[in-house]
Parts: structure tokens; C-alpha cells; sequence
């Protein structure tokens, strides 16, 4: 089988439905975003610091920052552009993100409600679009396709590296069985199968699960990312991490990929 064999968009679907991942609803977010602005928001974030430095915005006036979160992205940029939209499905989101605005004096930012599978029909396009940490979506190419439509100069899209959020020791450790996420690999040869031609540069940032100091921290993480425990799989979590030095747990830090290309009108 030759590479151009493959439909990328088509293994993509594929393998996501394989890890069994699916998608959280609104509430979930909602319930996180106060914690988030308190850390991947903060202005010397690891890991906006590198994002913000990789971003051209030569000619642009306008941000559309798809899956803004609490508007970190949005916010770090709105001094340097005419007007910036932060769009996300999680009302909790948007509203921190509005209050952050609000705080910091920013008034050319703009929020919008809206998932990535829902018509954007009414949204404006700008010149620079962004997905940042946002692109584990259910339709790779469908998703690419529509941010490349949102831009009129360039886009900037970040995915994982690793093709899994918990160690697979951990996962093993469950019971579970250790199912690969669709990482960065994914979405460039999807890009290319479509015509566009993205390059790709790396972002090392904070992971956000390396505090393991206690047993039910360690917890918290665990089903931050796996969902739901049963007894059974707490107790074999309890049993493996009285073994383990808990700082030695997670790795401090987390590889992302950036994807970026310039929009061809």
C-alpha cells in the first residue's frame, strides 16, 4: 500500500473511536474553568509564552480563537489586534473568559457560543485563526476544513504528541487496556490530503498532572482523563501507587505540536 492510499480522515475517525474516547459535555468544562484561568492562563505560561512567540501576525487586525477556554489566547493577543473573538461550546468558559476581559480593560473582545460541529455560517472571519489544545475533535477534516475557512491570512492549530494523556503504566495499573489517541501525525496528513501543506514546530509546556503529592490527588487525575473508576479499579490504583515515588509519576512537562499554515484565497 502506497502512502496516498490512505484516507488520513478516515483512520483518524477510526482510531479515536478505538481509544473510545468521547466527548465532554459543556457542564465538565464549566465546572474547571476558574482553575484554568488560575493556570494555563496566566501570561507567563510555559506554554502561551512559546505559542505567542510562533504566531506571524504581520497585517492582521482580527483573532478567531476556536475552543478560547477562558480566553487565554484571546486576551494575550487583544493589545496587538483591532478586535478579538474567543468561540467555545462551555458557557463557564466564555463567562470567565468575559470577566477576565472586563478586568484587564480589555473591551474588543467578543464571545461566542458554538461548538466545533455546529454552522459557523454567523461567525465573522478574521485574518489569523487559532485552535489551541482544542483539536481532539470527532471529525479531523471536516474541523481543519472549517478554520481554514474562518482566515484570511494564516492559521495556528496545537495537538498532541503523545498519543496518550495518562502514562500507559497508569492505565495498565486500572486494568485497562492502553488504546492510542490519534496525535499530531493525524492531522498534518489529513491537512496534506486536503491541499494544504502545514509545517510543524514543537511546544514543550507544564503538565497540569504532575502533582501526584497524595493518593487522592493522584486520583483526581487519573479520572480527570480516564472518566469514572469502578471500586476495583481504585483499589488497583491504591495498590500500584503505594509503590511509586509520587513525584516520579508524571513527566513535568507536556509536548504539543503546532501546525500552521498560510490560508491560499
Amino acid at each position: 500500500m502506497l502512502i496516498d492510499d490512505i484516507d488520513f480522515a478516515s483512520l483518524y475517525r477510526q482510531q479515536l473511536s478505538l481509544a473510545g474516547l468521547t466527548e465532554k459535555q459543556p457542564a465538565h468544562w464549566d465546572a474547571r474553568a476558574e482553575k484554568m484561568a488560575a493556570s494555563s492562563a496566566r501570561p507567563t505560561d510555559g506554554y502561551l509564552t512559546q505559542l505567542l512567540e510562533k504566531i506571524d501576525l504581520s497585517g492582521a487586525q482580527s483573532l478567531f480563537d476556536m475552543g478560547c477556554g477562558p480566553g487565554t489566547v484571546s486576551l494575550a493577543l487583544s493589545d496587538m489586534l483591532g478586535e478579538v473573538h474567543g468561540i467555545d461550546y462551555s458557557p463557564g468558559m466564555l463567562n470567565v473568559a468575559a470577566r477576565r476581559a472586563e478586568e484587564q480593560g480589555v473591551d474588543n473582545a467578543r464571545w461566542h457560543r458554538r461548538a466545533w460541529e455546529e454552522t459557523w455560517d454567523d461567525l465573522p472571519v478574521c485574518d489569523i485563526a487559532v485552535a489551541s489544545r482544542s483539536t481532539l475533535v470527532g471529525d479531523m477534516q471536516q474541523a481543519m476544513a472549517k478554520l481554514n475557512r474562518q482566515a484570511r491570512l494564516r492559521v495556528y492549530t496545537t495537538h498532541i504528541v503523545s498519543p496518550w494523556f495518562m502514562s500507559p503504566a497508569i492505565q495498565r495499573a486500572a486494568g485497562r487496556e492502553v488504546i492510542e489517541l490519534p496525535n499530531y501525525i493525524y492531522a498534518l496528513n489529513v491537512l496534506y490530503q486536503m491541499g494544504i501543506r502545514a509545517s510543524v514546530d514543537f511546544i514543550r509546556g507544564p503538565n497540569c498532572q504532575q502533582d501526584n503529592s497524595t493518593f487522592a490527588r493522584f486520583l483526581e487525575n487519573v479520572t480527570w482523563t480516564l472518566g469514572a473508576l469502578s471500586e476495583e479499579e481504585q483499589d488497583r490504583l491504591r495498590h500500584w501507587y503505594q509503590s511509586q515515588e509520587p513525584a516520579a509519576i508524571a513527566s513535568p512537562t507536556r509536548d504539543w505540536a503546532l501546525l500552521a499554515w498560510t490560508v491560499q484565497q
